[in-house]
């Protein structure tokens, strides 16, 4: 049975930290949702799950598992499961061993373990595994079984922090449809902390962008991508990332992708300007072009993402005019950084 999640206020500062690693995030989930909790290092993304797990304790605020407040409850007793970064797993015990050690831990007689441990592996497809020790295991096969030892206990919430993060890229990839399909399968609301944003892309349901202790934007990743709420979720999100021009007193942001050459451009609400041409990089199939705008920001250094269908030629040195289609324009307060209503934009 799926739970949801809810932190109301919740602040955590550690004895003798000059702020909070946490301070004053509200959240909650829906039942069976997949929350990711994305951010750099030292954000508090870790700090936060913890807390939820009751391996932490708030300094201030509550947290409430299907509406119950569980402040003070130990993480046992909080109906959640978490996969930790190292996986945390007994290089001595077998899988089945290691799958079964929660329900060992409970008391549950050894038949019955070994009934739930199987169960446990079969959905994650490691039954042929099950008498080897971890040292034997591939980095994604470790992944599985520790996912699997949580699974066992049938948990209401599980919490996955940066579970892939020792997989090498191409493992990666394909671990996170895995882990997205197990979630639907399972249906259990889900925590899942990562400072890669193709990981928050490909699994949330809702991204909560969180830096300094607190949530800057929460959301669809769709919605957070498009229409980021300032200017750090605008930089951190996006790779490239979102360019940004002063003009007029505030922030003019558009993403990479949307900076064109103006012949390919067929929409008459856009906004045309001069780009000299720095160099140009080629990656998976895309152009990046590097290069300084002139006509709007004058002067500033900006990337366009060119894909593989846009075939105009350009060398470095070029200078060509590029356009950007209006409702693709984002506005920022310069001061704040806080996205603003759309203001006249002429070059």
């Amino acid at each position: 049975m799926a739970l949801t999640v809810q932190v109301r206020g919740l602040k955590k500062r550690y004895h003798g930290a000059d702020r909070h690693a946490v301070d004053g995030i509200d959240i909650e989930t829906s039942e069976g949702e997949y929350l990711v909790l994305l951010g750099p290092s030292g954000c508090g993304k870790t700090t936060l799950l913890r807390t939820i797990a009751g391996l932490e304790e708030a300094t201030e605020g509550e947290v409430l598992i299907g509406g119950n407040v569980v402040n003070g409850l130990p993480p046992r007793a909080r109906q959640v499961a978490m996969v930790f970064q190292s996986y945390a797993l007994y290089p001595h015990k077998s899988v089945m061993q290691n799958i079964a050690f929660p329900l060992k831990a409970e008391k549950i007689d050894k038949g019955e373990r070994e009934k739930k441990a199987r169960w446990a592996a079969g959905l994650l497809g490691i039954e042929p595994l099950l008498d080897r020790k971890p040292r034997q295991l591939s980095g994604g096969e470790r992944q599985r079984v520790a996912l699997a030892r949580a699974l066992v206990r049938e948990p209401s919430v599980f919490l996955l922090d940066e579970p892939l993060s020792n997989l090498d890229a191409k493992l990666r990839a394909s671990a996170r449809d895995e882990l997205k399909q197990f979630q639907e399968r399972v249906g259990t609301t889900t925590i899942y902390v990562t400072h890669d944003q193709a990981e928050a892309m490909g699994l949330g349901d809702r991204i909560a962008v969180m830096y300094e202790g607190r949530i800057r934007q929460i959301g669809p990743p769709r919605e957070v991508y498009e229409d980021p709420a300032d200017t750090f979720v605008a930089t951190f999100l996006g790779s490239p990332p979102m360019n940004l021009i002063r003009r007029d007193g505030h922030l003019i942001g558009f993403r990479p992708e949307n900076l064109l050459p103006a012949e390919v451009v067929s929409d008459g609400s856009s906004l045309t300007a001069r780009l000299s041409i720095a160099r140009i990089e080629y990656l998976s199939g895309d152009r990046h072009v590097y290069g300084t705008l002139h006509g709007i920001g004058e002067g500033t250094r900006v990337i366009a993402r060119l894909p593989a269908t846009v075939t105009v030629p350009l060398e470095d040195g070029d200078e060509r005019e590029f356009s950007i289609q209006e409702r693709h324009l984002r506005f920022f307060d310069a001061e704040s950084g806080e996205q603003t209503a759309p203001q006249p934009v002429r070059a």
